[in-house]
């Protein structure tokens, strides 16, 4: 089964949405650090959903309104959300800083891609995962709960609940024993 959706980036509705999108980015940019309740009602017109979040600048995305965001989520400085599908983050879940997310892609064969074309999937990062900086996922991925993925990791494929895992490409390197700390 082929998790991909065709979409047509140059139809007006999503011409639109990208345009809203880049406002309230630059809006919630803009702000000080210090200007933590100036944030709340950005981040209500921008995602699909959220409740409790803080994160920093500079922070990036296509739509916005297909992110949704459990409690507590945080991102640290330079994240960019590339939402063309939806992209949904758990509870209590922390992005180092530079952490990209591409929910869409764009065809291999040149003579398509130059018809502007891209593909989308769905990505899914589950309850209190920590996601190290400089990861990149890639569109119709999953990372399970309690993950933690490794600081320059590329996630091309998905990741099992509970584990350690880096890369290029991204692979298992252990279980997380929620027993034992190290």
């Amino acid at each position: 089964m082929n998790p991909f959706t065709e979409v047509n980036p140059f139809e007006p509705e999503l011409v639109a949405g990208r345009k809203r999108a880049k406002q309230l980015c630059e809006q919630l940019n803009a702000l000080r650090a210090d200007q933590t309740k100036a944030r709340k009602p950005i981040y209500q017109q921008l995602f699909g959903q959220v409740s409790s979040a803080y994160i920093e600048p500079s922070f990036f995305c296509d739509y916005g309104s297909n992110i949704f965001l459990g409690e507590k989520f945080y991102a640290n400085h330079n994240c960019v959300i590339l939402d063309c599908a939806e992209v949904r983050i758990g509870d209590r879940v922390m992005f180092g800083p530079n952490v990209q997310i591409y929910a869409t892609t764009h065809p291999l064969d040149p003579v398509e891609r130059a018809s502007g074309k891209e593909f989308c999937a769905a990505v899914t990062i589950g309850d209190d995962c920590w996601i190290g900086g400089g990861a990149i996922i890639f569109a119709g991925v999953t990372i399970g709960k309690g993950s933690v993925i490794g600081a320059g990791s590329v996630v091309t494929k998905d990741i099992p609940e509970g584990v350690v895992a880096a890369g290029n490409p991204c692979k298992v390197i252990k279980t997380i024993n929620s027993q034992q700390v190290e």
